[in-house]
């Protein structure tokens, strides 16, 4: 009994110690991600997550119904692009032809109105919201330099990073993108409390502007950006800018560091519904153009869809980009598998959401499932009279 008593003893005070050195070392964080990962069943971040966090409202104003097509729900989903709905978990299929809603299936009791987390697609809305702070002349050009907002930016090469250069991932910031360790930067920031101080704390240490890297830093600095900017909160002047103009269906939801004062976390995390992120791509797919006013410019959203570098074609301004079957094709995208897919030759947009995607392999900018969805839409079109 004794011996039972001393090993209990060890144990608890061999916990106390890896807690407090948790919380001296700055990822107490990590207690966090455990209560909200692992205590709800999951083993990463995952779609209904937002309930688990602060959030700042995005109003919506008045709600206008995206439009059906006259032949809405009339195909049917062929059977391989089925299979891997079933097998990586997708929650809502939404089609667009010719700017309606031409076919709509969801999944697992979720529906029109289920708000779901976008992941990364937010750092395609983080884009525009600076494309309209330019175009309010908040910041002057997508040239004008970080540190005119952030003086005390750190790094070598700090003094010549631009605003674009953090849209187009090509900032040479130290940010580490690791979806795996619960050490990194990109766990810190889901979970911590203090984003700002976590984006601060980095240099530029590489040129900028030399080529493309994929850094969710890059755009949680940008948004910090464009929030100095226009002197107002980026939930509030999305909904000034985007959800109320575009009539979407419901408020939508940015998840914060933390409560009040928070920062939204801009290189992720909208809560919203498939109809209301179909209706971004849908304004991007029309140059900006949404119910005939244009909400954002269009030269702005030309520069959004089309590679800034000659060697790193697969990502523009915000927006991941692909040729298939010989069409340009434009994506906002999140990790697991949250795609809005414009392919503006034909006037078509595909949403797909859903719990997972399949692996992707160094140096991909899309995984196979991305296809599937893409190629089974468009069977679709063409079985259909």
């Amino acid at each position: 009994m004794k011996t039972i008593a001393k090993i209990l003893k060890w144990f608890i005070g061999i916990v106390v110690l890896i807690v407090l050195a948790f919380y001296i070392t700055g990822y107490d964080y990590i207690f966090k991600g455990i209560r909200v990962v692992y205590f709800t069943g999951h083993t990463t971040a995952f779609i209904d997550d937002y309930t688990y966090f602060d959030n700042r409202s995005i109003e919506n104003g008045n709600p206008k119904l995206v439009p059906q097509h006259k032949d809405y729900n009339s195909a049917e989903i062929p059977e391989e692009l089925e299979k891997s709905n079933q097998k990586f978990g997708t929650v809502a299929f939404l089609i667009f032809k010719e700017g309606k809603l031409w076919y709509e299936k969801y999944y697992e009791g979720y529906g029109p109105d289920s708000q779901t987390n976008s992941f990364s697609m937010a750092k395609s809305i983080t884009t525009l919201l600076l494309g309209k702070a330019i175009e309010d002349g908040f910041i002057s050009s997508l040239n004008q330099k970080v540190v005119d907002f952030f003086p005390e930016l750190k790094g070598e090469f700090a003094d010549q990073l631009t605003v674009g250069d953090l849209s187009s991932m090509a900032s040479g910031l130290n940010w580490n993108e690791n979806y795996y360790s619960p050490f990194s930067m990109t766990a810190q920031s889901y979970y911590d409390e203090n984003i700002r101080d976590l984006i601060l704390s980095l240099a530029v240490d590489e040129k900028p502007a030399q080529s493309f890297q994929y850094l969710s830093g890059n755009t949680q600095l940008l948004g910090m950006v464009v929030e100095k900017a226009v002197g107002k909160n980026i939930s509030l002047y999305l909904s000034e800018n985007f959800w109320k103009p575009m009539g979407m269906e419901a408020n939508a939801y940015w998840q914060l560091d933390s409560q009040e004062s928070g920062m939204e976390k801009t290189y992720c995390c909208i809560a919203s519904n498939a109809r209301d992120f179909a209706k971004i791509g849908l304004m991007v797919m029309n140059k900006g153009k949404w119910n005939g006013k244009q909400i954002l410019n269009q030269e702005f959203i030309e520069k959004c869809i089309q590679p800034r570098f000659e060697q790193d074609t697969e990502y523009g301004y915000g927006f991941w980009l692909e040729k298939h079957q010989g069409k340009d094709v434009f994506a906002m995208q999140g990790i697991l598998g949250q795609y809005v897919i414009g392919i503006p030759e034909d006037d078509v947009l595909i949403v797909r959401l859903g719990h997972q995607r399949e692996v992707k392999q160094p140096g991909e900018g899309f995984t196979s499932d991305f296809y599937d969805y893409l190629e089974g839409a468009y069977q679709m079109l063409s079985d259909t009279p």
